[in-house]
């Protein structure tokens, strides 16, 4: 049973691995050999991710955001969030880390954002947590990037966290990927 989730996690891991290799950064051009701050890396990082995860989060229709994989053929997926929970869900991690990496107190509602179900407000809500990302990743500096922090789940400094609002965001940025594809879509990334 192990071997078979291992298998899909590699399987699914590839997919968005071969998605992010067909997209690339809209980011300025740095010239090889040019000293990058660490905003200017992470925020590299961030504006690539935010770009590929808003735009399969616009490509599900609205009527679709309920969506869930049924169980099938043996697949049980009892239990899994629907789309628009991996949407509430990523929208919420990014307030939750960008405000660790600023010392604030989370500065929205958690049971309000993971109760959204429209696509119109959860589009808005993610919008704007990526905003606040931007904003926390802006407060890193050379001094501060390597500095331990109160952090989370073992990552304790500004840095790291900033790459793992990534990381955490492309795990779900895959699994919406595929209930796109259940969904006879084509991920923006794909075209």
């Amino acid at each position: 049973m192990r071997l078979r989730y291992l298998g899909a996690a590699v399987v699914l891991s590839g997919c968005t691995l071969v998605g992010f290799g067909q997209m690339g950064s809209t980011s300025a051009k740095v010239a090889p050999g040019t000293q990058m701050s660490p905003v200017q890396a992470q925020d590299e990082l961030l504006n690539l991710f935010q770009e590929e995860f808003m735009g399969v989060a616009k490509a599900m229709p609205a009527d679709k955001y309920a969506f869930a994989p049924p169980s099938t053929n043996g697949a049980k997926y009892d239990g899994v969030r629907t789309f628009a929970q991996e949407v509430s869900h990523v929208t919420l991690a990014n307030y939750y880390f960008a405000s660790k990496i600023l010392g604030e107190k989370l500065p929205v509602d958690g049971k309000a954002i993971q109760g959204l179900t429209s696509k119109d407000d959860l589009l808005k809500a993610a919008a704007a947590s990526f905003d606040y990302a931007h904003k926390a990743l802006a407060s890193i500096t050379p001094d501060n990037a390597y500095v331990a922090i109160d952090g989370v789940d073992g990552l304790h400094s500004r840095s790291v966290i900033a790459s793992f609002i990534s990381a955490h965001g492309y795990d779900h940025y895959g699994q919406m990927v595929e209930y796109l594809r259940m969904n006879g879509i084509v991920p923006p990334g794909s075209k």
